[in-house]
């Protein structure tokens, strides 16, 4: 097999959450410890950090993956999902996984895929880690899949733990209240091994300390440790000032971003109580070139000007909720907003949100997850927002620019999946 062959077989053999939804997720640790164990645990190879969150989580991993290179170190990055190449999930100091590396792995252990059939992400895992450790790095940021206590990725001892913050999302995996999402997430924190919370809410601060409690960890929360300030935005770059007198500037833009920063300032601060040497440059390095450093995309990224457009991942309420709030810092003649959704979300939270000023361009990616542009239309009208139902995002792109002026703002989210298939056709277009 090929590249794309091998990807068509993980995808076509092996179920895929992403794709289809709840019938592919496999909670619990079982699968990954025989993987683990025929791969001769891999994972006890190398250090690790292990994020989870409900939002965040993506952009922590890679502001510290971005850091901790720009520090010296040989840096693994476990993400999920990808926009455009599977290559995406898994990183060694930014550059993608070899895609041979990808080919001969899965052929080498198509017997065992068989014989424990694991789920997509669980077989993606095992390679990331394998890879990781073949490769030597020096630590991996491992950002969990789903959840935290039965998600595959918890079979690692990190030297931390992190969680950016709870809110509601995948409630009929999760729990449909913020204490039971917060207990799953809580299932990351180790025996003796610091965790850092980066933002709490009165219902989930005493699940994270009790659990910390019985697990003898101590526990940080990044709310109470520094405040993040925001200062300008420059060059599509974001200038920030910090309660401790520092300044950054930030590649990341959005407002969202700034309790990510915070978070990530108080991991280094134990990073560095745990023997690793991260200066005040490394920080400022990895911050403003996050991207360019780790290859992310879709956060609040600027595509073009004249009219400006801009992709951003939010796909859930609180993710729409600080993206509003972002567009409010802006001044423009017509908003224009591309959307899509998957069926599995809270679909009506988050339209609730949405700014009834803008005009629509409802849309759907191409997986079996994906919420019919035309229902999704309805649903919209009943919050007061007005639009037309595109059956693909190409499409909707194509009438968002062509009826755009040059003072419009378009914005593209509600979706990893409508803003992955974004980013493939502004790049070919």
């Amino acid at each position: 097999m090929n590249y794309s062959e091998t990807i068509q077989y993980l995808y076509d053999r092996l179920p895929v959450f992403h794709q289809v939804g709840g019938s592919a997720y496999k909670p619990g640790l079982d699968n990954t410890i025989r993987l683990m164990n025929a791969l001769n645990n891999p994972h006890t190879r190398f250090r690790s950090i292990h994020i989870a969150g409900t939002n965040g989580k993506g952009s922590v991993s890679h502001f510290l993956a971005a850091v901790l290179q720009k520090a010296g170190y040989k840096v693994g990055l476990y993400t999920s999902p990808h926009l455009v190449d599977f290559g995406e999930r898994i990183r060694v100091n930014g550059v993608m996984i070899e895609k041979q590396y990808v080919v001969d792995f899965v052929e080498q252990h198509q017997n065992l895929f068989a014989e424990i059939n694991p789920s997509f992400f669980e077989a993606t895992m095992a390679m990331a880690f394998n890879y990781f450790a073949d490769c030597e790095v020096d630590i991996a940021v491992i950002e969990v899949g789903l959840g935290g206590r039965l998600d595959s990725t918890n079979i690692i001892q990190p030297e931390l733990s992190v969680i950016t913050n709870i809110s509601f999302d995948h409630v009929g995996f999760l729990g449909d209240t913020l204490e039971k999402i917060a207990f799953e997430k809580s299932g990351i924190i180790k025996a003796k091994t610091p965790v850092i919370i980066g933002e709490t809410l009165p219902e989930t601060r005493s699940v994270f300390e009790a659990k910390a409690k019985i697990e003898n960890a101590p526990i940080y929360f990044a709310e109470e440790r520094i405040q993040v300030f925001f200062k300008e935005y420059k060059d599509h770059k974001m200038i920030v000032e910090t309660s401790d007198n520092k300044t950054f500037v930030v590649g990341l833009c959005g407002m969202y971003q700034l309790k990510n920063i915070a978070t990530t300032l108080t991991v280094i601060e134990q990073l560095n109580r745990l023997n690793f040497e991260i200066s005040d440059t490394h920080l400022q390095e990895g911050f403003e070139n996050v991207s360019e450093i780790t290859g992310l995309q879709g956060r609040w990224q600027v595509l073009q000007q004249k009219p400006i457009l801009v992709a951003d991942t939010a796909h859930n309420a609180a993710g729409i909720q600080f993206v509003v709030e972002q567009l409010k810092t802006f001044t423009y003649n017509q908003l224009r907003i591309i959307f899509g959704v998957v069926n599995d979300k809270d679909i009506s939270a988050m339209l609730a949100l949405l700014p009834k000023e803008a005009h629509y361009y409802f849309t759907q990616a191409k997986i079996e997850r994906a919420l019919s542009a035309k229902l999704l239309q309805q649903k919209a009208q009943s919050h007061g927002l007005n639009g037309c139902a595109y059956l693909s995002v190409k499409q909707a792109i194509k009438s968002a620019l062509l009826e755009s002026s040059t003072n419009d703002f378009i914005l593209i989210a509600g979706s990893n999946f409508v803003v992955g298939e974004a980013l493939v056709y502004l790049k070919n277009k």
